[in-house]
C-alpha cells in the first residue's frame, strides 16, 4: 500500500525525490510506519531547513558584485607559479576596495562558475597609482587557478571586490614598542607578504625584522628579484629550501625547523609575527611563539 503526499509536503522534500512525470511520488507504508508522527515531522522540518540554508547560501553568493577586467600581464614567476596583473584602471571603486595588505578577492574565468580565491600581491596603493591588481598564482591541476594561468594578455576575467581583514598591522605598532617582527611564508603564501612589505610597516624603524621564506628549491622561490629592495627597507630575508640540491649553503628543511634552531626572541612582549602559508607551518610556528611568551594577539594572519 502507498500514500500520496500533498504538494506542500512535496516542496519540503529533497529535489531528488521529485520525478519528471506529473503524478506525485509515492512513499511506501512500510517506510511511513517506521517513522512515528513526531519523527516524520522532525524529518520534514530538517529537510526544509536544509533547503532554506541552501537557498540562503545561493542568495549570498548572488550578491557578489562581479566586474569584468582584462589581463594586462601574465608570465612565469617561478616553477608552477605565475605573475598575473589585471587592469582595473576603469574601475576606481574596485581598486579602492583594497585597503590593507593581506586582503583577497574572488576571480572567475570565462565559462567557469566556480571562483578562485586569490590574495592580492601588490600593495593597496598600487591599484590607485598603476591601475592594476597583481597576484602570484599557483597553477594547480584541475583548478580555476590553472585555467587562469593558461589565459593570455587581453583575456577578460571577473573580479569581486577585495575583502577580508588582511594583516592587522596596527596590532604591532608603534614600531618602538614592537622592535621585533618575524614573518613566515611558504610557497605562494609570499604573495600577501609582498603586499605587506611593499606597503610599509616601519620595518626600517624596528631593530629585528626577519622573513623566513620556505620553498622546495630555488626554482620554486618567487620574487627573488625583489629581495634586494626588501632588504634595503629593513627586512632580513632568510630563504629556507626543503629540497635544495646543487650547491645551496643556506637554511634547509622546513621553515619552522629553521626558526626553532635560530629563534633569538629577545623580548617576547616586544615581538610580533606575520604568518602565511601551509597550515602545519602556521600551527607549529604559532605554538613555538606562544610557548616563548609572544602574545597570540600579536601573531597576525590574513585568514
Amino acid at each position: 500500500m502507498s500514500v500520496k503526499l500533498s504538494p506542500s509536503t512535496l516542496l519540503s522534500l529533497s529535489p531528488a525525490l521529485l520525478h519528471a512525470h506529473h503524478s506525485p511520488p509515492l512513499i511506501s507504508m512500510s517506510i511511513i510506519r517506521r517513522l512515528a508522527p513526531n519523527h516524520l515531522a522532525t524529518h520534514l522540518r530538517h529537510h526544509h531547513r536544509r533547503r532554506l540554508a541552501t537557498v540562503a547560501a545561493a542568495v549570498r553568493q548572488d550578491t557578489t558584485i562581479w566586474t569584468q577586467a582584462p589581463l594586462s600581464e601574465i608570465e612565469p614567476a617561478a616553477e608552477s607559479l605565475f605573475h598575473v596583473s589585471i587592469d582595473v584602471s576603469d574601475y576606481p571603486d574596485l581598486a579602492a576596495s583594497h585597503t590593507r595588505a593581506g586582503q583577497y578577492l574572488q576571480l572567475r574565468v570565462p565559462d567557469v562558475e566556480k571562483p578562485s580565491f586569490l590574495a592580492i600581491a601588490s600593495p593597496p596603493s598600487y591599484a590607485a597609482e598603476k591601475g592594476a591588481f597583481e597576484f602570484l598564482v599557483k597553477s594547480v591541476a584541475g583548478s580555476t587557478a590553472e585555467l587562469l594561468c593558461g589565459l593570455k594578455k587581453g583575456d577578460v576575467v571577473e573580479l569581486s571586490q577585495a575583502t577580508g581583514r588582511g594583516f592587522e598591522i596596527d596590532q604591532i605598532e608603534p614600531a618602538e614598542k614592537y622592535p621585533t617582527v618575524l614573518i613566515f611564508a611558504t610557497g605562494s603564501g609570499i604573495s600577501p607578504v609582498r603586499s605587506l612589505i611593499e606597503s610599509g610597516f616601519s620595518a626600517d624603524k624596528r631593530s629585528d625584522v626577519r622573513l623566513y621564506y620556505g620553498a622546495r628549491n630555488v626554482k620554486r622561490m618567487a620574487y627573488q628579484d625583489r629581495f634586494k629592495d626588501w632588504e634595503s627597507s629593513g627586512v632580513k630575508i632568510v630563504p629556507v629550501l626543503s629540497q635544495p640540491g646543487g650547491r645551496w649553503t643556506g637554511e634547509t628543511g622546513y621553515v619552522q625547523a629553521a626558526f626553532a634552531k635560530a629563534k633569538q626572541i629577545y623580548s617576547p612582549t616586544g615581538t610580533g609575527a606575520v604568518l602565511c602559508g601551509q597550515k602545519q607551518m602556521t600551527e607549529e610556528i604559532t605554538s613555538i611563539l606562544v610557548s616563548d611568551g609572544v602574545s597570540s594577539e600579536k601573531i597576525l594572519k590574513n585568514f
